[in-house]
Parts: C-alpha cells; sequence; structure tokens
C-alpha cells in the first residue's frame, strides 16, 4: 500500500486530486485576505481571550506566545497569513514544491486550531500530512518534476565548481 501511495501513477492521480482541492482552499482563502482589509489583530485578540476561564479553548502556553510575541507584530502576521495562503495554495495547486507548501500549510492548520479556530483545519491538516507522506508522488503531475531536475543540475554544477 505505501509503495502504491508513494510511486504509482493511480496514487499520484489521487493525490492530484487531493493537492487541487486543498490548493484551491488555500489560494480563495488567500485571495479573500489579499483582497479586502485583513487585519489578524481582532483574531489573535479573539484567540488570547478564550485562553481564559474554566472551558478555555486555547492553551496559556500559546496564548502567551500570541500576546507577547504574535499581536504586537499583528501587521507582520497579518501579511505572512494573508500572502503565506495564497502561496501554499498555489504551490498545491501547480505541483510546484509541493512537500513544502504541504508542510506550511500544516503549521498554519496547527497554528489556527492551537488558536482556537476548529472549521476546516482538522481535514486539510490531514489532507496535507497525506500529501506530504506521499513524497515525490505527490507533486509528480505537475511542476515537481521539472523543479527537480533543474535543482539536481544546479547542485550538480556547483558541486564541479566546487571541486
Amino acid at each position: 500500500m505505501k509503495q502504491w501511495f508513494t510511486e504509482h501513477v493511480s496514487g499520484a492521480i489521487i493525490l492530484l486530486g487531493i493537492r487541487l482541492y486543498l490548493g484551491y482552499t488555500w489560494l480563495t482563502a488567500g485571495f479573500g485576505k489579499v483582497t479586502g482589509e485583513f487585519d489578524a489583530s481582532g483574531y489573535l485578540q479573539g484567540a488570547i481571550a478564550n485562553a481564559q476561564g474554566e472551558e478555555a479553548v486555547v492553551q496559556g502556553w500559546w496564548a502567551a506566545f500570541l500576546e507577547t510575541f504574535a499581536l504586537p507584530y499583528s501587521g507582520l502576521f497579518s501579511f505572512l497569513v494573508m500572502w503565506g495562503e495564497v502561496l501554499v495554495g498555489l504551490a498545491l495547486v501547480i505541483g510546484l514544491l509541493t512537500k513544502t507548501a504541504a508542510f506550511f500549510g500544516i503549521i498554519m492548520n496547527m497554528s489556527f486550531l492551537l488558536s482556537g479556530t476548529i472549521s476546516t483545519n482538522p481535514e486539510m491538516a490531514i489532507l496535507g500530512a497525506l500529501i506530504l507522506a506521499a513524497g515525490l508522488n505527490a507533486g509528480r503531475i505537475g511542476l515537481d518534476p521539472f523543479a527537480h531536475r533543474f535543482l539536481k543540475k544546479k547542485s550538480q554544477l556547483l558541486l564541479t565548481k566546487a571541486a
């Protein structure tokens, strides 16, 4: 089963469907933020507030991170979230640096989950983990094969120049 998932063309076709769904989801979420008036400070303040009381949904350590680091730099976090969503979505749709995009998508999903937002984050994290686990087969139908050949040639040139 693992070999089929990581090497077979039919596995790559299924992964393409997962990748396109996930990429479209990220891309549309990010595009809405880029073209709108997105500001993460209200979200961050809400997450910090959800760390208090008996039924707190945000862990204290995460709320402390948000309060001491993320909130003072909410402009940076707003930029990172909106453009991160766009770039992760675009990379997944075109199949370029697929594993890297899936990894950073999972990081964003986990950050949203830790901040108390359930929504589609668990399913997106699971689908991202599937893409990550599939390795190179996840980007087989996309630009990854071309990028890997290009990077391999560049690294060989660097190695021969260094020798």
